[in-house]
């Protein structure tokens, strides 16, 4: 592999969130901490706790996990379609680089620029309630393979979109609504049955729930089926990527 490529797109695409640091970090810190003030003092006041936990230690997994795969796929998105965008795309395809190369230094750029958000989250959690942590290896473990399957899904979606009002659509209309609906500020025993069987049919209801299974050693599923849902996911994305690189699907347009 030739790692050159690989630390020369890390290096410019970190060297890009350095510079637009309150975009980068300090925002999505700053939303977080709205969501701490809104959700566990609003409503943590009426919900005490959810399954023995206070709801709002509850809400923290829920609360990173929002903010990293959001951060994950717009970090990813925009540092490919960027390069679309202005012509650059040709130069970085004629480059010495595999699409395996390419992917790497893009992907691994935008998940720890996640990842550090999610950490920084966390710390900042500490602020607002007690907190521990059961599984802290696991939780790292969680929370690096999401970085690194929504940073691909993000590579996906920063090839495939067009214009930047695409960038921000499966974003919004899709994850987002996907995380609100995943468990994330509350448990899914807390649902009616009928709701409950259908909230299983939402693939983010698995992350959710293994990443708070890392903090609090509780789960809506089995903590099995939530890392094979990630290793899946972050699977599919690679065959998808391999597959645009060989085709040249919305590269060379």
């Amino acid at each position: 592999m030739n790692l050159t490529a690989v630390a020369a797109i890390y290096k410019f695409e970190m060297a890009r969130t350095f510079r637009t640091l309150a975009q980068s970090i300090v925002s999505p810190v700053l939303s977080t901490a709205l969501y701490f003030i809104v959700f566990g003092t609003a409503i943590g006041s009426r919900i005490e706790q959810v399954e023995g936990v206070s709801y709002g230690a509850f809400i923290v997994p829920g609360l990173i996990m929002l903010t990293v795969l959001t951060q994950s796929i717009a970090n990813a998105s925009f540092g490919i379609y960027f390069p679309k965008f202005i012509g650059t795309i040709y130069e970085l395809l004629s480059a010495p680089a595999s699409f395996l190369e390419i992917t790497a230094g893009y992907v691994l750029a935008a998940a720890t620029k996640a990842l550090m958000i999610g950490l920084i989250i966390l710390a900042t959690a500490y602020f607002f309630v007690e907190l521990t942590i059961a599984h802290p290896i696991w939780m790292i473990v969680f929370l690096v393979l999401t970085c690194l399957s929504f940073s691909l899904f993000g590579f996906i979606i920063g090839i495939w979109a067009k214009n930047f009002e695409q960038l921000q659509l499966i974003p919004l209309l899709a994850v987002t609504p996907l995380v609100f609906l995943g468990g994330a500020f509350y448990s899914v025993s807390m649902l009616p049955p009928a709701w409950q069987g259908i909230t299983m049919f939402n693939p983010v209801l698995y992350l959710v729930s293994g990443f708070r299974w890392s903090f609090f050693g509780m789960a809506d599923v089995p903590v099995g089926w939530s890392i094979v849902a990630i290793f899946g996911f972050l699977i599919a994305c690679l065959a998808a990527i391999a597959w645009i690189f060989r085709t040249g699907w919305r590269l060379r347009a």
